[in-house]
């Protein structure tokens, strides 16, 4: 079973939100003016925002990186 997990470095999200309006079940608009992943836990080795994610969201979630102007998101799947 392959393993789909989103990152989220925060430090460089400029908060376009564009993400939240391509996957608002996995994405929203936090209070610092920058995106939360929704249900995501912090890594403090790498010092991102991380949450594994089911085959269903994984297109929303690949649209929503798609559209980040700052590569803030990352979609990494792991057999």
């Amino acid at each position: 079973m392959t393993k789909i997990t989103i990152q989220l470095d925060r430090d460089i999200c400029i908060g376009t939100f564009a993400c939240t309006a391509e996957a608002p079940e996995l994405f929203e608009a936090g209070d610092d003016g920058r995106v939360d992943l929704i249900k995501s836990v912090f890594n403090e080795e790498s010092e991102v925002y991380e949450l594994v994610i089911n085959q269903s969201v994984l297109e929303a979630a690949k649209e929503a990186a798609a559209v980040c102007p700052v590569d803030a998101i990352v979609i990494t799947e792991d057999e």
